[in-house]
């Protein structure tokens, strides 16, 4: 069985380990768990990785946040992926910090991001792991806050909310969604 994971964020190196780009944080330990090696392809960075007999592609798209769907429709298409094996990883300013959600379905919650892939695949019937990054903002303030980096008291939480979702993201592909959520919601 195979799986595409994708974590969402922007390129280069002024947004690693921002807030925005949790997903790409996420998805690059949990290659690095499995055995895949990141290499530039198509729309995105991409990594194969084995985990209990299924493999899991991990993918960092590097078409910038709001153009996700571009890259996320490609590689389902590109290794026949059904929407059923897809799961998609994503900061969430209306979760605090270290707050996992993992969902079916759903809106895009205001994120650009699920809009485009919305808008690509034609519904919102996919999986997203929705991460908590806070809400330590000032009304206006939402972009600066989501480009910023993690203070330094929050990487603790950072590091405990990576491994919970890397622990999901191989509960999902082993047990299923509704054991795995039954679980994170513990």
């Amino acid at each position: 069985m195979k799986y595409l994971i994708v974590g969402l964020g922007n390129p280069g190196s002024e947004y690693n380990h921002t807030r925005h780009n949790i997903g790409f944080d996420i998805v690059t330990q949990a290659a690095q768990e499995t055995g895949g090696v990141f290499k530039t392809d198509s729309l995105a960075e991409i990594a194969e990785g084995k985990w209990k007999g299924r493999t899991l592609v991990f993918i960092k798209p590097t078409t910038y946040m709001n153009l996700s769907g571009k890259a996320v429709h490609y590689w389902m298409q590109k290794l026949k992926i059904p929407v059923e094996n897809l799961m998609v990883i994503v900061d969430d300013i209306h979760l605090d910090l270290g707050k996992l959600r993992l969902r079916d379905k759903g809106s895009d919650g205001g994120h650009n991001g699920l809009k485009d892939i919305q808008a690509k695949l034609g519904h919102s019937n996919y999986i997203r792991l929705r991460v908590g990054v806070g809400k330590d903002f000032f009304p206006g303030q939402q972009v600066t806050y989501v480009l910023g980096k993690w203070k330094n008291d929050e990487k603790e939480a950072v590091e405990v909310m990576i491994t919970k979702s890397i622990t999901a993201i191989k509960n999902y592909t082993t047990m299923g969604l509704k054991l795995t959520t039954d679980q994170l919601n513990r």
